[in-house]
């Protein structure tokens, strides 16, 4: 019992930790603009893509992400820099599109294939801020087996939440379109790009600042 118990703590801390930061509803009117001009059955297709993606995402970052900055001598930091850059010039894209253009004709199912990974996979979906986090969080795995494994049952689990919520989120985000209309829809769309614009920004400054020290360290009073 004590097992389990610590074993759904651990999966509501990994979800707890990586869902406002993958934020699919969020992300929902995004995902609706990129997929215009596609049917209904073509972009349920693109949300379960997306959804496996994520998660494979996820996974790798969790287990293979901390080896593999340090095999190419990255850091987080540099990491969050250039996810924020990459996440801010999505967002900008999105905040100047046109009507016409976001009603493009559907793509072939190659090109289709590729904007499922990029760029509703990464960085829409899964962006430097979730990887961060996930990396964070296979950095301290215990290095003890039955630990180690408890842990990352716990994450595993964790993320598989977060992206079949995503899924679900992606999926009906038509719906939620025909409830704003396509006037609420639109402003939604901009207000949103604007808010991911300003994740992207701050992004890019977390890193910027845990590599310059910008924010100056507060010092406690004398006695």
């Amino acid at each position: 019992m004590e097992e389990a118990g610590n074993l759904l703590q651990g999966v509501l801390i990994v979800v707890g930790a990586l869902l406002p930061i993958v934020n699919p509803l969020g992300n929902a009117p995004f995902f609706l603009a990129m997929t215009a001009g596609e049917t209904e059955a073509s972009r349920i297709v693109l949300a379960r893509k997306v959804a496996i993606n994520g998660l494979c995402l996820l996974l790798a970052a969790l287990f293979l992400g901390d080896p593999i900055l340090r095999f190419f001598g990255v850091s987080v930091p540099i990491v969050q820099i250039a996810g924020g850059l990459v996440v801010a010039g999505l967002a900008w894209n999105l905040l100047h599109q046109s009507d016409t253009a976001a009603k493009a004709p559907p793509e072939p199912d190659a090109a289709r294939e590729a904007r499922a990974f990029y760029p509703l996979t990464l960085p829409l979906t899964i962006g430097p801020g979730s990887i961060s986090v996930a990396i964070a969080i296979g950095a301290n795995f215990p290095s003890t087996v039955q630990p180690f494994l408890a842990d990352a049952a716990s994450a595993v689990a964790g993320a598989l939440i977060v992206c079949i919520i995503t899924y679900f989120c992606y999926r009906y985000a038509e719906a939620t379109a025909r409830l704003l209309g396509s006037s609420g829809t639109a402003v939604v769309l901009r207000l949103s790009a604007f808010i991911m614009l300003c994740i992207g920004m701050q992004i890019m400054w977390n890193g910027a600042d845990a590599l310059f020290h910008f924010t100056p360290a507060v010092r406690s009073p004398a006695p």
